[in-house]
């Protein structure tokens, strides 16, 4: 579906990083960023460090999935937002809740737990990769795009 005043949902286990900051809000011309994470939701430390992470203009909101799923059904008129998640089971558990995102960005997921490397340094478990899959087949484009001047490569292939 599309969602009034979205400009990018992505994976990225680091979330707000370098890459974010300066490829992708000056690319997108976005002046909202919106992570959805249950855990950093209500980890006053981690929220206080990611604002200081991002430019003074540049606005940050923290969800849990729950909130998200209600915050997002209203949609964004007027603004540019980014969406940034750290594992895919979130955007499988929001399609689950009747939110599902049309195109998903795959920024970064890092070697751990039972995850394996599947795309240069894109790693995922057998689980993510099922939701990946199954995202894809009901209906989201997901590909990696590291850097807003990378080309975008399509993983329904490569899962």
């Amino acid at each position: 579906m599309k969602y009034e005043g979205i400009a990018m949902v992505r994976i990225d286990d680091r979330l707000i990083h370098g890459q974010v900051m300066t490829s992708w809000l000056n690319f997108l011309g976005a002046n909202k960023i919106m992570v959805i994470d249950d855990g950093v939701a209500v980890d006053p430390l981690v929220k206080n460090i990611l604002k200081s992470c991002i430019p003074a203009n540049i606005k940050l909101a923290v969800f849990t999935e729950d909130k998200a799923v209600e915050r997002l059904k209203k949609g964004f008129a007027g603004d540019k937002v980014i969406i940034l998640v750290k594992y895919p089971k979130t955007l499988y558990s929001l399609m689950q809740k009747g939110v599902q995102f049309d195109e998903i960005n795959i920024g970064g997921m890092g070697v751990s737990g039972n995850r394996e490397k599947f795309f240069r340094n894109i790693s995922a478990s057998p689980e993510e990769k099922k939701m990946l899959k199954e995202m894809i087949d009901a209906g989201s484009s997901i590909s990696v795009r590291i850097i807003a001047e990378d080309s975008a490569t399509d993983i329904s292939k490569l899962l």
